[in-house]
């Protein structure tokens, strides 16, 4: 561990009344799903790592879906980021996890500006704009502060906004999760692994990629304008998977010479080349939820031969970090295998 105390500040800023630290620091509600993973044809050409090889038998996967809010209370309707993490079952019980959300971007750029971003961000007393207020903003240029939502007495909006204002590194996030919405569905939602890896083909070329999960049912979001529900994200996907199954599709982007490959807060122009590595298909809702979502500690950092990480020095801390919030909950410790670093 670098820096055990910066990794220790990190998770307690992430701690907010309404949480436990007897489970995650944010992305504090789940489900998991079980199914399989099928590399396309053309994997194996980009990457050497087992899971893009061909293969009789699709690998197994174990998903968790969550929503990025800290609060044991859930929320589905509230506008939020939400979390996808997949951890692909190797050969000789080894693993490899690819997390994600539905940001394509991240709020910081190092440990240290994120640890100041975390802290600015914690939930305060939120107040409604007038509409006065809300033209104000629109003048500015500045997208207007969203509406409390029914009994919603603190967010961490007004703090992360205020961060961002003075810091032009957290804008991109900061702008999109504010108005991110809420997904009909948790397979309704495009997740992004927003960090950089570095992939080796079978000739030994590295490329610098980025990987997301395009669902195959398409984006929706609920309707902004109709109250938010409650509690549903659950019980969808156990509808869905108790009466058939749900794709995503594993996509992966390719840098070029101008792209940052070790700063997460800047989005690559869009018409890079995007290559469909796999397909993904969830069958099942395990019933013992603990053992299969809430006590399994995903890592980025839990990799394998044919993939590394690259420079970028959220990514690294955030291994440590991992760890550090698994053992405090008392998780299955992280299986790391090939390049564990």
């Amino acid at each position: 561990m670098d820096d055990p105390k910066l990794v220790e500040d990190i998770v307690h800023a992430l701690d907010i009344e309404g949480g436990s630290a007897k489970r995650r620091p944010v992305h504090t509600i789940g489900i998991g799903a079980t199914g399989v993973f099928e590399p396309s044809p053309v994997a194996k050409d980009f990457c050497t790592a087992e899971h893009f090889q061909p293969t009789e038998k699709p690998l197994e996967v174990a998903v968790r879906f969550s929503n990025g809010m800290g609060l044991v209370k859930e929320h589905d309707g509230w506008s939020d980021v939400r979390g996808m993490a997949v951890r692909f079952k190797l050969s000789n019980d080894r693993a490899t996890d690819l997390i994600s959300m539905t940001l394509p971007v991240f709020f910081a750029p190092t440990p240290e500006t994120f640890l100041q971003f975390a802290t600015a961000a914690r939930p305060k007393e939120c107040n409604r704009e007038t509409p006065w207020q809300k033209i104000r903003d629109f003048l500015k240029l500045q997208i207007p502060m969203p509406d409390p939502y029914p009994g919603q007495e603190t967010r961490p909006n007004e703090g992360a906004t205020e961060f961002a204002d003075k810091h032009a590194y957290a804008q991109p996030a900061v702008l999109q999760a504010s108005v991110i919405g809420a997904p009909v569905s948790y397979v309704r939602a495009s997740y992004h692994a927003v960090h950089t890896f570095i992939v080796t083909d079978p000739d030994g070329t590295d490329r610098w990629v980025r990987f997301n999960w395009q669902p195959i049912a398409g984006v929706l979001n609920t309707n902004p304008l109709d109250p938010p529900v409650g509690v549903y994200l659950k019980e969808d996907l156990e509808k869905r998977l108790a009466h058939g199954i749900e794709r995503f599709s594993l996509m992966m982007t390719i840098g070029e010479t101008g792209d940052d490959f070790n700063d997460s807060t800047k989005q690559w122009p869009p018409h890079r080349k995007r290559v469909m590595m796999g397909l993904l298909t969830l069958n099942d809702v395990p019933k013992d939820q603990e053992a299969h979502a809430e006590k399994l500690s995903f890592n980025p950092w839990l990799l394998t031969d044919g993939i590394r990480p690259s420079e970028d020095p959220v990514l690294k801390i955030r291994k440590d970090v991992y760890e550090f919030s698994s053992n405090r909950r008392g998780g299955i410790p992280c299986p790391f295998s090939g390049t564990e670093g």
